[in-house]
């Protein structure tokens, strides 16, 4: 670390960063010749040994289908997978396992909804609140439910800080509103919403809130209870686990009275050719054969964010953030877009006239991986009247000396274009 770590040093001397990245075997590598600085953990984040063991094990040890068997095999696997869904309703803090529904990510989570809830719900007329800075994934499943069911869509614009207009929201809000669909933090910007005060604003047109917690639940302590969310997702690849699983909860009584999302095996409790009667939850919405070692892993990753403790790594990542950001704010030609006064650990940004592309195919010649394009927010770019932005964006794992490392190469990329 170089004089001016010193301010951040403070937070940093008790984590041992160190020690963490030696769990991570991808990180100690080399890309074209160069340490591998890897900063688009926003995308998908990296996988401690743990994790990656627990899924070795799995298939190794005690594959089976689960629910379904009386052998060992399937005992373990069932045992396991179920220990998961325990894992994940402490993390969330839900008051009961049955209101953790195992997906392949927030995406079908945020359409499980939209369809079984939405439409079941919905009539013509109705209104749907989103905001402008909605990933993709949070947008397009209102869309369509929207055309189903001639429901409205509204939006909630941003400012130029990046941050959510409030008092436009307490406008939009009527007795129309049926649903509002809040992402808790910006994939594409950082920007970390009030999310407690949106939905109780919410509530008090009786309307329901999901809210995509995909990229808060790396970073943030998450209490559904106490921020009252009616529906919340996450995405295990972004959490250190395994890609193609991810949660749902949802509050009991609401899932309870929801149809399910797709027919077949284990949603069911008996089938005739005259009436099939529906399981319980959570399996009511959990047909055929789970990802049963992605739900294991998820449940390791989860211990293992727990054993460090989020609010340690809340506070290393802020360290982290505040660094990359007076860095940023120094150096030439660079635009951050994105200041929200509270933020994340994602840092956007232009340099000069150079396309984003061109930035972070340069970054990579000397080892650093960013993120550029529209980060599945193309309204976020068009509000800032940009076609794409370059995304640095921080995890537990990484460092200061990797924070100077990806300003160096800015300077590189600077150099190629003079």
């Amino acid at each position: 670390m170089t004089d001016s770590h010193t301010a951040e040093q403070i937070v940093a001397t008790s984590f041992d960063v160190e020690r963490i990245r030696q769990d991570f075997p991808i990180l100690h590598q080399t890309t074209h010749n160069h340490p591998l600085v890897y900063l688009d953990n926003a995308a998908s984040s990296q996988k401690p040994n743990q994790v990656i063991t627990a899924i070795e094990n799995y298939y190794r040890q005690y594959h089976s289908n689960v629910h379904r068997g009386v052998h060992s095999l399937s005992e373990k696997a069932t045992h396991e997978y179920e220990l998961a869904r325990k894992k994940i309703k402490n993390f969330v803090n839900a008051q009961s396992t049955d209101e953790i529904i195992f997906v392949r990510g927030a995406t079908e989570a945020i359409n499980l909804v939209a369809q079984s809830y939405g439409r079941d719900q919905l009539q013509p007329g109705d209104e749907i609140i989103i905001s402008e800075m909605e990933h993709h994934s949070n947008i397009v499943p209102w869309q369509m439910l929207c055309e189903q069911t001639g429901a409205i869509l509204k939006v909630i614009p941003i400012n130029d800080a990046g941050e959510l207009d409030l008092s436009v929201y307490k406008e939009l809000l009527n007795e129309k509103t049926k649903i509002v669909g809040i992402i808790h933090i910006s994939n594409a910007l950082g920007t970390i919403n009030p999310v407690k005060e949106i939905i109780k604003l919410a509530h008090d047109y009786d309307a329901i809130v999901l809210v995509d917690g995909a990229q808060a639940a790396p970073h943030e302590i998450i209490d559904v209870q106490a921020l009252d969310a009616d529906f919340y997702t996450l995405s295990g690849h972004k959490l250190f686990g395994p890609t193609g699983i991810g949660i749902l909860y949802g509050k009991q009584q609401l899932l309870d009275n929801m149809p399910p999302y797709q027919g077949g095996g284990e949603m069911i409790r008996r089938v005739s050719f005259t009436k099939t009667e529906y399981n319980v939850l959570p399996h009511k919405f959990e047909a055929g054969t789970p990802h049963i070692s992605g739900a294991i892993g998820l449940g390791i990753a989860i211990d293992y964010v727990e054993k460090i403790g989020m609010d340690n790594i809340n506070r290393y990542e802020h360290s982290l953030m505040e660094y990359a950001t007076k860095q940023a704010e120094q150096f030439p030609d660079l635009t951050i877009i994105g200041t929200a006064k509270n933020k994340s650990s994602i840092l956007s940004f232009l340099l000069g006239d150079i396309h984003a592309h061109d930035i972070g195919t340069i970054l990579d010649q000397y080892g650093i991986a960013v993120r550029t394009g529209h980060h599945c927010a193309m309204p976020v770019m068009e509000h800032f009247q940009v076609p794409a932005t370059a995304r640095a964006s921080f995890a537990f794992y990484n460092t200061f000396d990797e924070i100077d490392t990806l300003f160096a190469g800015l300077n590189k990329v600077k150099e190629v274009f003079q």
